[in-house]
């Protein structure tokens, strides 16, 4: 992006920003000489990020995106170097039939441009340029670049290596690391709060002596290289899942990471509407069943353990069948699966043990399914997990799994779908008013759901990204909900074998609301962004 006047003119001109910002700009460039005008109005929140660079790039006659690490759609390094980009201020993001999308900060640099195209141009690639602020270049940099490899790489040898790899994992409340073999080296990357994160690159000669580290401390034949499952019991504060998968390249590990004596959260702390009323509506019966929906990786088990801590009480049999226990909680009959029995051997014996309330991980078949239900039928109160996208499909799931229409009615009292999204980090989020389009957005959900949300005086924040939250702008994650109590009418409907879409048009009419709903709610609260729930839901 040109630093000369004429921009800042051009700026002013289309009524992106006013001529006291365009002068508060150069008051600022005069002690960072190095930063272009374009830059320096994005770093002082002079104006919404998205609509500034599309006004940069139809000034400069360049595509332009705010680029964001989500929006990095391709493992980079298998295309550009660390080395080139940092050279060159560019990051390549997408890629398709042929074509990768490139942003550069500055598409003046014609060497720089040239540089690039020909580098992609060698590996059979078009480019595509694209112009970003030099900020969100460096941000998604930083992330590649790795937020552990001094630590990881000072360890000489395989038992330290892998030692620091776990550790620092932990460190960065990692919920899995991947080891991954690539042609030239070993990648090692972190899941932190729902994304991937490469921490560091580790040499190719290392793979071998890695790869049997990993399968001694997992407790895997170390001659087999198809797939297999472990454990790592080493670290006396997590239960660490092991799972190994051939690759072109050698064996790929995932290791997950589970803190066995985590702090139960309250729900309300989870991101649970925060109605006492809806809480008890929704939890605490007999004679019935409570299902929580969501794709994996979604806080489902969490949830469920604060139901159940909410729940528990010495005067009633809390039994847990689960896969593997992840928390332990005093008062509760704890029961961990394994090859030999499935969650639906280990209910059955269950239901002879004389439970009040059953929790069982998840609700994966058929027979784990007619066996809730029939606890369910006979006095007990069973919490599971489903998969499936929201509250009213988990009732087309286990139409699918095989239970009868007359059964889901009859025992299914509510079911909760959930999603987690980053709460924007409070060490360095910018506060900003919405713009009109994002008004506009949230107009429209509101008039589609019947729901009056109230901008009036309402400020956002815009993530920034800093070493607390690893340059992402968000830290840690909250849940976003929707609640599907079955009321007599829904229970009509699905007897009646209603469509999914009946049964929603009627759920409507009661306190049913879909996550979208909780979702803009947790904006309006300054909780997380509309861009975050957008990436999570897909809005606009």
């Amino acid at each position: 992006m040109d630093r000369r006047q004429p921009i800042g003119i051009e700026l002013v001109k289309r009524g992106i920003v006013s001529e006291a910002d365009i002068q508060q700009a150069i008051e600022y460039q005069r002690s960072n000489p190095r930063k272009r005008l374009g830059d320096i109005i994005d770093i002082l929140g002079l104006c919404d990020s998205k609509t500034l660079i599309d006004a940069i790039g139809e000034i400069l006659e360049e595509k332009a995106v705010y680029l964001t690490q989500s929006d990095v759609k391709i493992d980079v390094l298998d295309y550009i170097s660390l080395d080139i980009m940092k050279e060159n201020k560019v990051v390549p993001f997408e890629i398709s039939a042929g074509r990768i999308k490139v942003c550069f900060a500055d598409t003046t640099n014609r060497r720089s441009v040239e540089k690039v195209r020909l580098l992609l141009l060698n590996k059979g690639l078009v480019m595509d340029k694209y112009i970003t602020f030099e900020s969100n270049i460096e941000k998604i940099i930083d992330s590649l670049e790795g937020i552990a490899s001094e630590n990881i790489n000072a360890n000489a040898d395989i038992s330290g290596l892998v030692d620091s790899i776990i550790k620092t994992g932990m460190e960065k409340r990692a919920s899995d690391i991947h080891i991954e073999p690539l042609e030239e080296t070993v990648r090692v990357r972190y899941r932190i709060d729902g994304g991937l994160i490469t921490a560091v690159e580790v040499s190719k000669e290392k793979q071998a002596q890695l790869i049997g580290r990993l399968k001694a401390i997992s407790n895997m034949h170390q001659e087999k290289q198809e797939s297999q499952d472990g454990r790592i019991l080493l670290y006396p504060d997590y239960n660490i899942r092991v799972s190994s998968q051939k690759n072109v390249y050698g064996e790929k590990f995932v290791l997950r990471l589970l803190k066995k004596n985590g702090n139960i959260r309250n729900i309300f702390e989870l991101g649970f509407p925060n109605d006492e009323n809806l809480l008890k509506r929704s939890f605490n019966k007999r004679n019935s069943i409570t299902v929580i929906a969501a794709p994996t990786g979604e806080g489902k088990t969490t949830t469920l353990y604060s139901i159940i801590d909410y729940l528990n009480d010495p005067k009633i049999n809390v039994t847990t069948i689960e896969d593997p226990v992840e928390i332990r909680i005093d008062g509760l009959n704890q029961i961990e699966i394994d090859s030999k029995t499935g969650f639906s051997d280990s209910l059955r014996t269950v239901l002879r043990q004389d439970p009040d309330i059953i929790l069982v991980g998840e609700i994966r078949d058929n027979e784990t399914a007619e066996i809730a239900m029939q606890a369910g039928q006979t006095g007990h109160y069973v919490l599971s997990t489903i998969h499936t996208i929201d509250s009213i499909e988990v009732i087309t799931r286990l139409r699918k799994m095989g239970i009868s229409n007359y059964d889901i009615a009859s025992i299914l009292a509510t079911s909760v779908s959930q999603r987690l999204v980053r709460r924007i980090c409070p060490h360095c989020s910018i506060e900003r008013d919405f713009t009109e389009k994002e008004k506009e957005i949230i107009q429209k959900i509101g008039e589609k759901y019947n729901v009056k949300f109230d901008l009036e005086g309402k400020k956002t924040y815009q993530a920034v990204g800093c070493k607390e939250c690893n340059q992402s702008g968000y830290l840690e994650r909250i849940g976003i909900f929707e609640i599907l109590n079955v009321d007599e009418e829904i229970k009509d409907l699905i007897s009646k074998d209603a469509s999914s879409l009946e049964i929603r048009r009627k759920a409507l009419e009661t306190s049913y609301r879909p996550l979208i709903v909780d979702g803009i709610n947790k904006v309006l609260a300054g909780i997380t962004t509309l861009e975050e729930i957008n990436n999570k839901l897909a809005i606009f």
